[in-house]
């Protein structure tokens, strides 16, 4: 199997990215915010046909629109909050937020598949499906090696965030008032979500990258209540998740790559609730 360089540049990017959606899933799972996952999600697939209807490549547009918007939610949802002049309704104020952007976002897509059809000669459907489902058996290898650096980079960051976001979490007006920049680490966070939604489209695509942000995280907050432990047990659940299902595509030539690694993701979800 490792004989072949697709499945060596795949494993490599593949193990990066799945570390960096377990990592940051388990404080999106923490922070109630896995509704704001499934809609950076759905912004990977109109920035990337935005991308490629402007001859550009496609993975400018993936970063642009997912970190763009992830930072647009927080700020948004925060503002909603002030202008409501009530603690305790962040979620309520998060979720309208999304549900705007989300729509919107929906009607995007549909604009920007429309332009880019128009403007090919007949690749629209096959660069629309890898936007949907991923590509990672066709990375390069310097595009693995990129999307290792990118995903590797995504970890160090959230563990130096880690302490203040956990404690702006958990805390958030006590964390305020010892003086915590609780609203840029919100916004920032979500912008660094934006960021792994990108990554991850590249390995199970923006259809199906909720399932690996989410599932190995939860599964992880069934087993151990203790944070840093948490942390470190979904980014190694993501990252068996992704090995494995991996594996099972490579053995199984008509399984879709993506379809395997979010197939063993929810497994682990599932078998979580058998330890909990």
């Amino acid at each position: 199997m490792l004989s072949h360089e697709f499945m060596r540049n795949a494993l490599l990017a593949g193990g990066f990215i799945a570390l960096a959606c377990g990592v940051c899933g388990w404080f999106v799972v923490l922070r109630g915010q896995v509704f704001a996952g499934d809609a950076l999600s759905h912004v990977a697939f109109p920035g990337a046909l935005a991308a490629a209807a402007a001859g550009v490549d496609q993975r400018v547009g993936l970063f642009a629109a997912t970190i763009a918007v992830g930072g647009g939610i927080g700020l948004l949802g925060r503002g909603m909050l002030l202008a409501r002049g009530a603690a305790g309704v962040g979620t309520a104020a998060d979720d309208t937020a999304i549900g705007i952007v989300f729509t919107f976002i929906l009607g995007l897509g549909l604009l920007f598949l429309t332009l880019f059809s128009a403007g090919s000669a007949g690749g629209a459907g096959i660069q629309a499906a890898h936007t949907l489902f991923g590509s990672i058996f066709g990375l390069g290898a310097g595009e693995a090696r990129l999307a290792a650096l990118i995903g590797l980079a995504i970890v160090l960051v959230v563990l130096l965030i880690g302490r203040p976001l956990l404690f702006a979490t958990l805390a958030p007006d006590v964390a305020a008032a010892r003086g915590v920049p609780t609203r840029l680490l919100g916004v920032g966070f979500l912008a660094l979500v934006g960021m792994v939604a990108a990554e991850a489209t590249q390995a199970v695509g923006a259809l199906l990258l909720l399932g690996l942000l989410a599932a190995p995280a939860a599964a992880a907050h069934r087993i151990t209540g203790r944070p840093f432990a948490g942390v470190a047990l979904a980014g190694a659940l993501a990252v068996v998740a992704m090995a494995a299902g991996l594996t099972l595509a490579y053995a199984v030539p008509w399984l879709p790559p993506s379809t395997a690694v979010i197939a063993i993701a929810i497994a682990i979800y599932a078998a979580s609730g058998l330890r909990s």
